[in-house]
């Protein structure tokens, strides 16, 4: 064996050459802010020519680790301290969102100018995002002006779907609530983008994150109600906001009233009691009998667990809807809301594939309790159908409306003959 020391292993390889187009200058925030200000300031008031900059400046210069810095230059002309004032001792640029003219044709452009950025560079999305939300939080910083120019640009930025109507959070914030600058900013930004887009698109997005039914946040509590809400929008010149908002809220509270309706079935509460609560809140939130009778047949087929096999389901629910037929019928004395309960059930059967067959039984059996009007399922029958499972639905009824419609001809003969 020898005594020689065993030489360590050496790791060996070749260096490998960085083409130079491949790298990318190494920027400070000062230093990157000076490129952009000075990109900017070359520029001009051409927003062509400002978009063309930036795009060509993003091969050089670090955007994803300066996001923050590029977009308060863009809206502010510089660095942003924090409550939103430009900081100390730093070069800025009269080229900005800020500085430019105060009006939708100027803040298109500039939106442009976003749009195309973001395209260009994906990775700035979420960067954007968080900027805008960070600006909606330092909005007591800005000067009026300001404000409503960034109303402006983020309502058509919401438009282009360049941001989330999630960013819309940071307008609860309890300070900037407090002093109405919520509200007032929030006018500004839903005129603006509803200049681009309809309600029903404006109300989906606010939907999609779940915004929809938060706007009354816009106000401080004492403020929080949707009469209030009513007023200043429509004041503001925003009344299909505003007329948005109030069946926003009203949906919720039908939600709540289902909900309730449904904990009282489970507790086992009497259909007395059951019926006098409802009767109640309906007057309390001038809820029409034809929506109330649709609640509660969601309401009465939510509250049980129904079997998965279609031969056992049919016997199931006729015995369940028997238990709650007078609830129905405390609710169908219009002929309208007869219909629109036969509307909820065609298309509760419709939906629910294990109730197909069921239909012709449930109807009959509300015929029997008196819920539903032989003129009821006549004209639903002849005319008032909806198209779901129409065919299916109007084959099982065909007997059933044979005979209605001959014991309608009996009576009418009897009825002479006793003249």
């Amino acid at each position: 064996m020898s005594n020689q020391r065993q030489q360590k292993p050496t790791l060996t390889g070749h260096r490998f050459k960085t083409r130079k187009r491949d790298e990318k200058e190494r920027f400070d925030p000062s230093q990157f802010q000076e490129s952009i200000v000075q990109g900017l300031d070359q520029s001009g008031p051409d927003l062509e020519a400002v978009a063309r900059f930036l795009d060509a400046s993003g091969a050089k210069l670090d955007y994803r680790r300066y996001a923050e810095t590029l977009f308060d230059i863009l809206v502010a002309g510089g660095m942003l301290a924090p409550g939103g004032t430009l900081s100390e001792d730093v070069i800025c640029t009269e080229y900005c969102v800020f500085k430019a003219q105060e009006d939708m044709e100027t803040m298109q452009a500039y939106a442009q100018v976003f749009n195309k950025l973001i395209r260009r560079y994906k990775y700035l999305e979420k960067g954007f995002e968080e900027e805008i939300k960070k600006l909606l939080l330092f909005l007591k910083g800005f000067t009026e002006s300001e404000r409503n120019k960034l109303a402006m640009l983020t309502g058509i930025l919401l438009a282009n779907g360049n941001l989330s109507a999630s960013i819309l959070g940071s307008l609860f914030n309890e300070n900037l609530v407090k002093e109405g600058v919520s509200a007032c900013f929030a006018v500004k930004l839903f005129k603006s983008w509803l200049s681009e887009k309809d309600i029903n698109s404006v109300a989906g997005s606010l939907r999609k994150v779940g915004m929809d039914n938060r706007l009354l946040e816009l106000f401080p509590a004492n403020k929080r109600s949707s009469e209030h809400f009513s007023k200043y929008f429509n004041d503001a010149g925003l009344k299909e906001l505003s007329d948005f908002a109030k069946n926003q809220q009203s949906i919720g509270a039908r939600k709540e009233l289902q909900k309730e309706i449904e904990d009282q079935m489970s507790r086992g509460d009497t259909l007395k009691d059951i019926i006098a609560y409802t009767q109640e809140e309906m007057k309390k939130s001038s809820i029409s009998e034809q929506t109330m009778v649709g609640l509660i047949w969601s309401s009465v087929m939510s509250s049980v667990e129904w079997n998965k096999k279609e031969e056992l389901v049919a016997e199931q629910a006729i015995k369940h809807l028997k238990q709650y037929s007078p609830l129905l019928k405390a609710f169908t004395s219009q002929g309208s809301s007869e219909l629109t309960l036969l509307l909820k059930i065609q298309e509760y059967c419709y939906d629910n594939i294990h109730f197909m067959k069921a239909f012709q039984k449930i109807v009959v059996l509300l015929y029997k309790a008196d819920v539903l009007s032989e003129e009821a399922v006549l004209k639903w029958y002849n005319k008032l159908h909806l198209p779901k499972g129409k065919s299916v639905f109007l084959d099982q009824m065909k007997t059933f409306v044979e005979w209605l419609k001959n014991a309608e001809e009996e009576s009418e003969e009897e009825e002479e003959e006793a003249d």
